[in-house]
């Protein structure tokens, strides 16, 4: 039987197909970032011309419950009141001076106090930046070349560390470059243990994703951790958080927070400003204190702080403040699994749920993913499949099988029942 004669409407997203190809003409690929295409799931990308709330709106007129979350900022929704009134306002004044102002010490203040390890910090314009720049500022400080890394992680497109992506690799970086990073696996500490002796006085940094969001969200392990942290300072190894994903997202402190660990240096993306263009870094006043200009590690960028993005990021910080926005993401995201998990044990699908706080994945899986190679398993296909099925249905997850969803303080109850009843449906169908 199909969809159809189950009373299902096929989907129609004509203008959204007609703009796929004209864009393809004019932008390489059709997108601005290569995790916007439809190359994993097929068919044509979507294109959106309005979102509020849990909800994005596209070109055809048909509606969607937002799982994708800009990517992860949207943690209060898409146009908060607070974000579009401060930036709204800010833009009135100016949207950039090249000069210092005071919603810089503003943010900085509010990021230092939510976040227990950072005594100072400086911002830029993503998080690729912010990852650059804290790679380099650890270099700086260390007089060491080497940065370990671990498989699967995402750390942004900067050569430094796209030379170690296991599973997106690309042409244009130098072997110099490549041969600074080394690989070990997540969630096995007797491997980084290992590496660091190996490479004894020759390591400058370890860059870690606490929790690991691009190979199906992955959690550590009970005490995994704290066992990097131990073995990076007992090898003198400065300890980078990338947390572009978790910073703000599972928790106001973050991942760091959540697992009690005190990480040397910490990155921050995307959430941070609420969907403002930006990015930041920041670790001890002895660390940051090696930039330029009081130090010898040079980063720099004209709309670094710009007062429009440090307008949402105040308003979003001090939005975060309420407690009670995190007891809503945790109770709206059990909410969401419990009603998932019962749909799958129904049908004894081969499918992990995997979350920590709202950022969470559905992954096609026959056993739980706990590290690159566990990922290398999941079924793309079945996900490309179920995909579309729950786009007919209007819901809209990441167009990929391994990256992080995200709910957030906008998806009512109601919102929530509805995308489980669509994933009842497509789950008939995979």
């Amino acid at each position: 039987m199909t969809e159809t004669q189950l009373g299902f409407s096929t989907f129609y997203a004509e203008r959204s197909a007609d703009f796929s190809k004209r864009i393809a003409e004019v932008i390489p690929g059709g997108v601005d970032s290569p995790f916007r295409s439809f190359n994993e799931v097929g068919g044509h990308t979507l294109f959106f011309n309005r979102a509020l709330g849990s909800k994005l709106y596209d070109l055809d007129g048909n509606v969607y419950i937002d799982y994708l979350g800009a990517w992860g900022p949207a943690i209060l929704g898409h146009c908060h009141p607070a974000l579009v009134h401060a930036c709204s306002q800010t833009l009135l004044s100016g949207p950039i001076f090249g000069a210092p102002h005071e919603l810089e010490l503003e943010l900085a203040t509010l990021l230092i106090e939510a976040v227990p390890s950072l005594e100072m910090v400086r911002f830029v314009n993503s998080g690729t930046e912010a990852v650059m720049s804290a790679v380099r500022l650890a270099r700086g400080a260390s007089s060491r070349n080497l940065v370990v890394m671990f498989e699967g992680c995402y750390h942004g497109h900067s050569d430094a560390v796209l030379a170690s992506r296991t599973h997106s690799s690309s042409s244009g970086i130098p072997k110099e470059t490549s041969n600074n990073t080394i690989l070990v696996p997540y969630n096995d500490a007797e491997s980084l243990e290992a590496c660091l002796r190996q490479y004894s006085g020759q390591v400058a940094a370890c860059l870690i994703e606490p929790v690991a969001g691009s190979m199906g969200v992955i959690p550590p392990d009970p005490g995994y951790l704290p066992a990097v942290s131990q073995i990076c300072r007992q090898n003198d190894v400065l300890l980078i958080f990338d947390e572009v994903l978790t910073g703000l997202r599972v928790a106001r402190g973050g991942a760091q927070a959540l697992y009690g660990i005190k990480p040397d240096l910490t990155c921050f993306g995307k959430a941070l400003g609420g969907g403002m263009a930006i990015g930041a870094y920041g670790g001890s006043k002895e660390l940051m204190s090696r930039l330029q200009p009081l130090g010898d590690v040079y980063q720099a960028g004209t709309f670094s702080g710009n007062p429009l993005t440090m307008a949402g990021g105040v308003a979003t910080l001090k939005t975060l403040s309420d407690k009670r926005i995190y007891d809503w993401l945790e109770e709206r995201t059990a909410q969401l699994f419990a009603g998932l998990q019962a749909e799958i044990n129904k049908k004894n699908l081969p499918l992990q749920l995997a979350r920590v706080g709202s950022m969470f994945a559905l992954v096609f899986s026959e056993k739980p993913v706990r590290n690159f190679i566990d990922s290398q398993k999941i079924d793309s296909k079945r996900f490309a499949h179920f995909y579309h099925l729950l786009l007919e249905r209007g819901i809209y997850f990441p167009p990929s099988a391994v990256d992080a969803a995200a709910l957030s303080a906008a998806h009512s109850e109601a919102d929530v029942e509805e995308t489980v009843r669509a994933c009842a449906e497509a789950f008939a169908f995979i």
